[in-house]
């Protein structure tokens, strides 16, 4: 990106109002310092030199993320028992599963069967993001499609409470159909609330452009809107690890002290949480309603843009829709008398589609990433129980991931990222994402490394797992389950740099009305991952472990080099995406205000955006 382009995105974006609740007058600007009664616009200049912070969080914002502390507690809390409830056997007279100073169990399928049902767990729970996103903004808006969502879940988990009661648990046929039934219906709820409580939370900030800020120290800074969206979804990804961590560890220890039924009815209880929340601040939630087959007109948009382009010789295609002018040519300004009657859109709503795709084009390489993050889930559950655990549950070793993130987010929020940006240095997400990459290929030598010396260190050699004395005691490896604590910190590092920067990018890159389809494909990578996954299972067992960690490192590292390289030019597009002017999508049909509610809502009708309270 050259300076030239640089002030004329500037002056473009100067002559646009944004479109959401709260009105900011922009005026026409030079290349000088632009003044109005709200805000000093920064000079091309200053967006290369000047400081960037943060703006306001309004409270709204922290409900919000409160609410995804609680469904993520029912979640994570609900499948930290997956791995024992699915591999290990039913303890000797036990009705509930609980090991008390031994094992839980309940079903004794193995480890084969417990990392494919929880695969399949994973792959279904981000398969569903779609659905609710195109219920979302097509039909129902955000809100609603929550609320929907929540109540599914909640059918689910009621489900698999009764998969783990004493009648039904000691029939391990019975139960995992039962509970094969309760995830199916569980992912549905939770695909629907994870690909809308994340733009709902961003959507709470009303700060979208850029300005000149003097601190109370006399330095002039540039209030940042992508700096403020940042910060948003880190202490929204910090409150996702909160419920994870207490979800988690709480479930784990009644699971082995109660039974799996009360690890399953805790976290329905906490879900509960959840509507009371947003029934509590519906009216002062800022929300956007559905505008109507907007998914329909962006793909008729790019295949009215790929006309004439079309080529079964791959170089010629990747050529033709890299061509300068590509979605200039088809912006309704072009047009004239010639524009489809479905283009009820502006210019600015075709770069939006186009910097929606590009973000969808950076999400496709992220399944190498899922692939390493999923082990955590399975594979080193299972090895933590062939360590030596010293009376620890060998599923509470994972927690310490949610745990180093907990800590680690307010020192790069406080310290790391502002340190960076006051050496000059723009840690862009698509350097961030890089480097998760390569982080998430440092835990899993780690994990491979740990896997070798369990191998060569247990009585059984590599067959570990099933491992036992002539009493059929387990026999572990002499080495401590402690050592998995650098895998569980490098995972939880990259989730930082990867997980989090995901659903800036996701948010900041897609047009306004289709924020949950774009948030929905970023998280249906981890459904692809889940997939590929399926074709490792194999690996999952002894003596084969040693090769399932090696070459999911080398997947992710492979991943990471190869991200960068299809990245790195749109790297330097970084300031001109996010200074694109917001766009006019005009609905055929008024759309309800929601008075009722009190919600406050942008309403569109015809040509016309205003809000509404």
């Amino acid at each position: 990106m050259n300076a030239a382009s640089d002030l004329e995105t500037l002056e473009v974006v100067k002559s646009y109002e944004p479109t959401l609740p709260t009105p900011i007058k922009e005026s026409v600007g030079s290349a000088s310092s632009t003044r109005n009664d709200d805000f000093e616009h920064p000079t091309e200049e200053e967006l290369a030199t000047l400081r960037r912070v943060s703006g306001q969080i309004p409270w709204t914002a922290y409900t919000v993320a409160f609410v995804e502390l609680c469904e993520r507690f029912s979640y994570y809390g609900t499948t930290a028992v997956f791995v024992n409830f699915i591999q290990q056997p039913l303890p000797e007279g036990s009705t509930t599963g609980a090991g008390f100073s031994g094992q839980s169990g309940a079903l004794g399928m193995g480890q084969r069967a417990s990392t494919g049902l929880t695969t399949f767990n994973a792959f279904w729970a981000y398969i569903m993001p779609l659905l609710g996103a195109y219920m979302a903004d097509q039909y129902w808006g955000r809100m609603r499609t929550i609320q929907v969502s929540i109540a599914i879940a909640l059918v689910g988990h009621v489900i698999l409470i009764i998969s783990a009661i004493p009648a039904v648990i000691v029939h391990p046929t019975g139960a995992i159909a039962v509970f094969a039934i309760g995830i199916v219906i569980m992912g549905i709820g939770v695909g629907g609330f994870k690909s809308n409580i994340s733009p709902l939370i961003a959507e709470q900030c009303t700060e979208t452009v850029m300005r000149i800020k003097t601190t109370e120290k006399g330095e002039r800074v540039i209030m940042d809107p992508a700096v403020t969206i940042s910060r948003v979804y880190l202490y929204f990804y910090l409150m996702i690890n909160v419920g994870s961590l207490t979800g988690s560890i709480g479930m784990v220890y009644a699971e082995k002290y109660v039974g799996f039924w009360l690890s399953y009815l805790l976290p329905t209880l906490m879900l509960c949480l959840c509507p009371m929340v947003i029934f509590a601040c519906r009216k002062r939630y800022r929300m956007y309603p559905p505008t109507g087959s907007v998914l329909a007109r962006s793909m008729k948009l790019w295949r009215f843009a790929m006309k004439k382009r079309w080529s079964w010789n791959p170089n010629t295609f990747r050529k033709n829709v890299q061509q300068p002018g590509f979605w200039d040519d088809v912006k309704p300004s072009r047009l004239d008398a010639s524009k489809p009657a479905w283009m009820t859109f502006d210019d600015a709503w075709v770069d939006e589609v186009r910097r929606g795709l590009l973000a969808c084009k950076v999400f496709l390489w992220y399944p190498l990433y899922w692939l390493a993050y999923d082990q955590m889930t399975n594979n080193l559950t299972s090895q933590a129980a062939v360590m030596t655990l010293g009376g620890v549950p060998n599923d509470i070793v994972s927690n310490f991931n949610p745990l180093f993130i907990v800590l680690l987010i307010p020192i790069m929020d406080q310290i790391v990222y502002p340190g960076l940006r006051k050496l000059g240095f723009k840690f862009t997400p698509i350097k961030r994402i890089t480097c998760g990459f390569f982080l998430a290929s440092s835990a899993m030598i780690s994990a491979c490394v740990t896997q070798e010396f369990i191998y060569r260190m247990s009585p059984c050699g590599t067959r570990a797992n099933s491992c036992q004395d002539e009493n059929g005691e387990p026999l572990v490896a002499n080495i401590s389950v402690w050592v998995q604590l650098l895998p569980y910190g490098l995972i939880g590092f990259s989730e930082i740099m990867a997980s989090v920067t995901s659903l800036e990018y996701a948010f900041t890159k897609a047009p306004t009305n289709m924020r949950s389809t774009v948030q929905a494909v970023a998280l249906f990578m981890n459904a692809l991952s889940s997939a590929l996954a399926q074709a490792l299972v194999a690996l999952a067992e002894d003596p084969l472990l040693v090769w399932n960690y090696g070459l999911v490192a080398v997947l992710a590292a492979a991943g990471g080099v190869l991200f960068w390289i299809d990245n790195r030019k749109l790297d330097r597009e970084e300031d001109k995406l996010n200074l694109l002017p917001s766009a006019q999508f005009h609905a055929k049909m008024k759309v309800a205000s929601d008075e009722e509610s009190g919600n406050r809502v942008v309403e569109e009708v015809g040509s016309e955006k205003r809000s509404s309270e």
